[in-house]
């Protein structure tokens, strides 16, 4: 893989995406911006929320198949891995999330997070 090229200085703002991707249920969204080469979403989970139910449909895969790399603006959340390792993320936390997990909110709040991972293709509907 040839090295990213950076060739501008940007600036996108999340209140302007440039796209939105709504979660099953109504239960939240991701905001996206592309920057360069890069995506980056802020997501937004409501109480309640749980991968297996909210995105499964969407991404079509017994757990969630995708790197997170990012940070907690507000609210918890819980990541479980398939191999049975759990941990609580919350406001203030710096994250890497390997693939091969569920995750699901905790307590009464919203669940507000940056992701800089390998989001492309995140809560995509997948068309056959």
């Amino acid at each position: 893989m040839a090295p990213m090229v950076h060739t501008e200085l940007t600036a996108k703002r999340f209140d302007s995406p440039d796209e939105v991707r709504e979660f099953v249920g109504g239960m939240g969204r991701a905001e996206i911006v592309h920057i360069g080469e890069r995506t980056v979403s802020r997501s937004t989970f409501k109480p309640g929320w749980v991968w297996s139910e909210h995105i499964k449909p969407l991404a079509e895969t017994e757990r969630c198949e995708v790197f997170h790399l990012g940070y907690m603006v507000h609210g918890r959340m819980r990541v479980m891995m398939h191999a049975g390792e759990s941990v609580e993320f919350s406001a203030g936390d710096a994250f890497e999330i390997p693939p091969d997990h569920d995750a699901e909110v905790i307590g009464s709040e919203d669940c507000v997070l940056i992701d800089f991972g390998d989001i492309a293709d995140y809560a995509v509907a997948h068309h056959h």
